[in-house]
């Protein structure tokens, strides 16, 4: 094992020499060039096999890496479903030839990848699918649509969940796979949100073919692979909020309120601790999941709680800053950061699970509570009318 003390000082002395060296906006090409010097150098997919490509290090050298990075900005948001969420998966349960062939591209940002999973008529109940694979001589076809996909428009490749037996209930009929996000078959079409940005897209399945060889986990088995992605997700998004920078953070208020001379108002000073407290929780909780994590305990269903807890804070940190700033709030010279943060809070309590799927599924397998009723888990799923299905069933 290196000397973590040493392994600190090298990682810190990259890093600062090759952030300093990013153009003041990095681009997509900018942003890939820094991922493969970052691998190249060693800090990519620190704890990942080294067979697949990674470092094959422990936690340690992990934790001490984020520490070292902990104030910069690094240009690898892009990559962060493939980092977070994909790759997680395909080494879970990804075959040995997709291990060997998706990973190392990936760690390098040679490759972008995205997660499909999410319909129009199924979000918060993503059993309900409707996209459908049907087994077309040696390979899959597939056709329908999903929504919210963030990095669509830049991905290579994703992971696709799809309906591959409508005979059987919702959960046990589906499939997943890796898509080729190049395919003709394959339209992605951006979706403004109220940020005034394109954080999702939808996208468009057209006889898509999938080689029999894209199948992650088993057939029919997609619903188990989409449970690990979707752990892998909660923990990803609150482990990476803790390493963002937050515009409506503690820091950011009480420092605004005191610019306003607000600070000696007993209102004002309650919300500002109410919110420190909040973010302290979250950070504590954040690197206790993710040190686990490194360590190879994996959270479960506890990675819910991380979710939700993030989810509040957003929300929480946009109210203290509507009520500590008034109309600055949208005027504040922070070239609009705030202001974008407020239109961005109620995103993040439906992104990745709402809250209440997160309380549902946190009170049911981290509490152990009594599950609520749900009378489709036994039906096949071409007798279910959910989405379109319901529509025409209607008629």
């Amino acid at each position: 094992m290196p000397d973590l003390d040493e392994y600190a000082r090298r990682a810190r002395a990259w890093l600062e020499t090759a952030t300093a060296a990013l153009p003041p906006d990095p681009g997509l090409a900018a942003a890939r060039a820094f991922m493969a010097d970052l691998h190249d150098a060693g800090y990519s997919g620190i704890t990942w096999p080294a067979e697949y490509g990674g470092q094959g290090l422990s936690a340690a050298e992990e934790r001490v890496f984020q520490q070292a990075a902990r104030d910069l900005v690094l240009p690898v948001g892009v990559f962060g479903i493939g980092l977070g969420m994909c790759g997680p998966t395909l080494l879970s349960i990804g075959t040995e030839e997709q291990k060997r062939r998706y990973i190392r591209p990936l760690l390098r940002g040679e490759e972008i990848w995205c997660q499909m999973f999410s319909e129009p008529g199924a979000g918060s109940d993503v059993a309900s699918l409707q996209t459908r694979a049907v087994l077309d001589g040696d390979a899959w076809l597939v056709n329908g649509q999903k929504v919210w996909t963030s990095v669509a428009k830049q991905a290579d490749f994703g992971l696709l969940i799809a309906r591959t037996n409508p005979d059987v209930p919702k959960h046990q009929g589906i499939t997943m796979f890796v898509v080729d996000m190049h395919d003709p078959g394959v339209t992605v079409r951006p979706l403004r949100d109220m940020t005034g940005e394109s954080h999702f897209n939808e996208v468009y399945f057209d006889d898509v073919r999938i080689a029999a060889d894209q199948v992650v986990g088993e057939v029919d088995g997609g619903w188990s692979a989409a449970v690990t992605t979707l752990l892998h997700e909660r923990v990803s998004i609150g482990m990476g909020a803790a390493r963002t920078e937050r515009p409506a953070s503690f820091e950011a208020l009480s420092g605004a309120a005191r610019e306003r001379g607000l600070l000696a108002n007993p209102l004002v000073r309650d919300r500002l601790v109410d919110l420190y407290l909040q973010e302290r929780a979250f950070d504590l909780l954040s690197a206790r999941m993710s040190q686990e994590v490194k360590a190879g305990i994996q959270p479960g269903a506890r990675g819910s709680v991380v979710k939700l807890l993030l989810a509040e804070l957003t929300l929480d940190s946009a109210d203290a800053a509507s009520e500590i700033l008034g109309p600055g709030t949208v005027a504040h010279d922070d070239d609009g950061k705030i202001a974008r943060a407020l239109a961005w809070g109620p995103g993040m309590a439906l992104g990745g699970g709402t809250n209440e799927i997160m309380r549902n599924i946190i009170g049911d397998r981290v509490l152990g509570l009594p599950r609520e009723p749900q009378v489709d888990r036994t039906v096949p799923f071409r007798d279910l009318k959910v989405g379109t299905q319901a529509k025409e069933a209607s008629k």
